[in-house]
Order: C-alpha cells, then structure tokens, then sequence
C-alpha cells in the first residue's frame, strides 16, 4: 500500500507540474496587439487631414479662420481686419470610417470627405510599421463670377481630391505623415494647367508636454502642373489641449480654407512676408455610445 500510495502521489505531482508548465506556456504564446494612439492631436494636421479618425459615434465640430497677410501693416491690423473662416462636422460611422462636411467663406466653398482607415500601426501579436488610410474630399465652389466659361455647367465647379495617409508614431512623441496627392480640377483657365495635379505632402508632429505640441504641414506640386502665379503650400503651428477643446495656432501662406485652396492656389511667399496667422478650434461630442457587448 505505502509503495501504490507513493506512485499517486509522484503521478499527481507530476500532472500538476506539467499542467502548471503548459500553463505557463500558454500565458508565453499569448500576445495582445498593441496600436498606436493619439500621433496627432485631432483629425487635422493643421489645413489637411491626419491618420487620426473619431471613434464611432463621436462627432467632431470645427472652426477654422484664416486672417490677411501680415505684410498689410498696421492698416490692416496685421491681417486681423481680413478674415476667412470654415465651420464643419466630422462623424465616426465606425472606428475605421469617417465623414465630414463644411462650408468655406472663401469663395463659398461647401466641402465634404470620406476617410476610411486601411491599417493601423501596432505592435505585440500584430506588427505593423504604419498606419495608412485612404481620403477622397469633394469641394464645390458656389461664389458669382463673369467667367462665362465657367457658368456654363455646374459640375465646372467641382473639385476632388484623392489622398493615401501614410502615418508612423516614433515613441511617445514623434509623428511623421507622407500624403501621396491627386487633385482634379474640372475647370482650368489655360492650356497651360492640367487638371490633374500631382502633390506629395509631408506632415510632422512633435510633442512638447503633455497639452502642447508643434505641428509642420507642406506640399510639394510636380513641376509643370499649375500657373506660376501658385506656389506650395507651408504652415507651421501649435497645438494646446485644454480639456474637451483642442486649438491649434499656425502660420502658413494659404489664404482658403478648403483643400482645393490650399494645394492648387496657394499665392502667398513666405519670402516676401505674405504669411497669414490662422486658428483652428475642434470640440468633440459622443452622439452615440456603442453598447458594450462583454456586459
């Protein structure tokens, strides 16, 4: 009996070190995906888009103003007594896919866009170097003009813009956005334009604190696409948190506030002082909470 008493116990020891070894082994193989969160501070880096999308459910509300040239002097106040603003929605029909709708003063512009996220950067079960999403934006000029040409047909009007996202968080507060760009422009006044334009843009975020980071956007046009009165756009700037507001304060040589504007009919030269101080102001609201389906 002692010895049919020894084998239980060594054969029970045994079972409970192997079940505690595979245990552990499966704790081992199990990995969690970890992704990126917050590379930029809203949906916009500063004029463009970012990766960032609103949660599903959630509903974005933007102003954004762009002031006058800052070589007007002080006739002008600095810009200040010439001002453009932009009022807009943006909504998270899912996690991955976002619309939005706008109205520019500049040239009356009414806007939309759709974003959807193709991949998001992660790490842990799932490695992903970049988050990549895909954004198609619609801008539809209203303003009176006497070009006949142009009042001919309302779908002159019409300006699309197809973008690629691609966006990487180096640590905790560094991002770095490359935009692969296609604009086309129903209507161009010369020969001498196409319409379609060709852009790459490059957008950076550096994170100073907790609240505050410093933002650079810029767009590169491919030679021999626009009048030579236009030039690329760049616009630098800072973003501060406070609580369910984000402002973002900038500087940048576009005078519209639509995308069209800002990459195909930039005229303002940095070099010559033509620089304009604008503002954005972002205040999100949870329209509807999804239900948690663990509960």
């Amino acid at each position: 009996m002692k010895k049919i008493y020894t084998f239980i116990l060594v054969a029970c020891g045994f079972i409970v070190v192997n079940a505690q070894d595979d245990m552990l082994s499966l704790l081992g193989e199990e990995k969690t995906i970890d992704y990126a969160t917050a590379s930029f501070k809203t949906t916009r880096i500063i004029n463009t888009l970012s990766i960032e999308n609103n949660s599903k459910g959630v509903l974005d509300f933007k102003i954004n103003h762009r002031f006058g040239p800052l070589n007007g002097g002080f006739y002008d106040l600095f810009g200040i007594d010439q001002a453009f603003i932009r009022f807009g929605f943006e909504y998270g029909l899912t996690d991955r896919l976002n619309i939005g709708v706008g109205r520019n003063s500049y040239e009356k512009v009414y806007d939309g866009f759709l974003k959807y996220k193709i991949l998001r950067q992660s790490t842990g079960a799932r490695n992903m170097p970049i988050s990549l999403s895909y954004a198609a934006t619609m801008d539809y000029k209203t303003a009176k003009t006497s070009d006949i040409a142009y009042l001919s047909r309302d779908w002159l009007r019409a300006y699309y813009t197809h973008q690629l996202l691609i966006a990487r968080k180096f640590g905790e507060g560094t991002t770095v956005q490359l935009m692969p760009t296609l604009v086309h422009r129903n209507y161009v006044k010369t020969k001498a334009e196409k319409n379609d334009v060709y852009l790459i843009g490059i957008g950076a975020r550096q994170k100073l604190s907790k609240r505050i980071a410093v933002n650079v956007e810029y767009f590169y046009n491919l030679p021999n696409q626009l009048s030579s009165a236009y030039v690329n756009s760049l616009s630098i700037g800072f973003d501060i948190e406070t609580g369910g507001h984000v402002f973002q304060l900038f500087f940048t040589n576009s005078s519209g506030t639509d995308t069209r504007n800002v990459l195909t009919e930039t005229t303002g030269k940095w070099s010559n002082g033509d620089i304009r101080f604008g503002f954005n102001v972002s205040r999100v609201f949870t329209v509807y909470k999804p239900k948690n389906l663990d509960n």
